[in-house]
């Protein structure tokens, strides 16, 4: 046990690891150009180990330390050497206070990459929403559209489905079973075909900022043990641009139901598949009252532009109006809204929505590192006036 304390405690330690997070930090940067910030982001510092495998092959192998495993070693360290090193004093009551606030800023930053949760919330003019939807990620979601007041949705995340493929999916709030054949993380359509729909096919995962992945995948509905049809969904059914294309290989018309979502009928009730982007509801509603958008005199450049919303909240009863823009963000309900975009048609916004429950430490931490560093300052520069005026 002492030898492991002396381990963790060690400065070579320090040193070894402040290299293999250099080393790190350089090949992650790197690697952003061929795969991309979200991808390079997860590989290199949002995990335990940085894997390597041959090409077209399924096993990889730990090569390398990753951010994760990098970050907890230098709390420990730092943690450990505190406890060996230093006897508690008020000479040293400032360092006491600046290795809090480092540790702080460890431990805020690894809840920060753990739980926040970033999305976006695009209302057209004069529109209303009560959900944002996720950047990166997919879900399936399963309607219930029988009753014409409400719809039930079960939603189904895609790292879900990419873990059950040729397993069965159960949830209480269905009474049938998905069965996941096949899921794309990323995919292009395939040539149209009558009555048997799209082939999708794989796509290398997007790596630009402006991209996003469009998954895609073929399901069974099994109940009373018995398979009640096959499914294929995809992102791609949503896109404007691909029912274009497949008008144009039909000589100008689409498909009857090709725009409509697939459907299934269970003891009576009427149930509709669709992949989306992953949505985040929310127990208020905002409608976009005005947009504003201004450019610099004779050019196309943006200037600023704002959005005056309306947010209404039954439960409380809270209607009001707010105007977020540039640099004036809302901060409302554990949540910051940012005027990120406008629609194509520039009479609509885009409002950026973070979740992050831990935003204030990085605050808190910079003022304990501040207030530690004077307090000991101020300490020795006391202690030598002391001396000089003794002297």
């Amino acid at each position: 046990m002492h030898a492991i304390f002396n381990f963790f405690s060690s400065l070579k330690l320090t040193v070894v690891t402040l290299f293999m997070s250099l080393v790190l930090v350089f090949v992650g940067t790197l690697a952003q150009v061929k795969l991309g910030l979200y991808i390079a982001q997860e590989k290199y510092f949002s995990s335990l180990f940085v894997f390597w495998g041959p090409r077209d092959s399924d096993w990889q192998i730990p090569v390398w330390p990753g951010g994760y495993l990098l970050g907890a070693i230098l709390l420990l360290n730092l943690v450990a050497a505190h406890i060996k090193r230093f006897e508690f004093s008020r000479k040293k009551f400032g360092i006491f206070i600046v290795h809090a606030g480092l540790i702080l800023m460890f431990l805020g930053q690894f809840t920060t990459q753990i739980l926040q949760v970033e999305s976006v919330m695009a209302i057209p003019a004069g529109g209303s929403k009560n959900y944002s939807e996720s950047i990166k990620r997919s879900e399936l979601a399963v309607i219930d559209v029988t009753d014409a007041d409400k719809d039930k949705v079960v939603s189904i995340p895609e790292r879900v489905l990419a873990k059950k493929v040729g397993y069965e999916i159960r949830v209480p709030e269905l009474p049938f079973a998905i069965k996941v054949k096949s899921f794309l993380l990323n995919s292009t359509p395939g040539k149209f075909e009558f009555g048997k729909g799209f082939q999708f096919a794989s796509e290398p995962r997007a790596i630009k900022m402006n991209e996003r992945d469009i998954p895609a995948t073929t399901f069974e509905v099994v109940a009373d043990g018995a398979s009640k049809g096959q499914y294929t969904v995809s992102n791609w059914l949503c896109e404007e641009g691909l029912l274009a294309s497949i008008q144009r290989q039909l000589g100008g018309k689409l498909p009857p139901g090709l725009t409509e979502p697939q459907t299934y009928t269970h003891n009576g009730r009427k149930y509709v598949f669709v992949m989306r982007q992953q949505r985040f509801y929310k127990p208020f509603t905002i409608t976009l009252l005005k947009f504003n958008f201004d450019r610099y005199l004779g050019t196309n450049i943006p200037k600023n532009y704002s959005s005056r919303i309306r947010i209404q909240r039954p439960g409380t009863g809270e209607d009001r109006e707010v105007l977020i823009y540039m640099n004036n963000p809302l901060r409302y309900w554990g949540e910051t809204y940012y005027q990120q975009s406008f629609s194509r048609d520039e009479t609509g916004t885009v409002l950026q929505v973070v979740n992050n429950p831990s935003w204030l430490t990085p605050y808190v931490a910079c003022v304990m590192v501040g207030l530690g560093l004077i307090i000991q300052f101020l300490m020795h520069l006391v202690g030598f006036a002391k001396k000089r005026k003794v002297a």
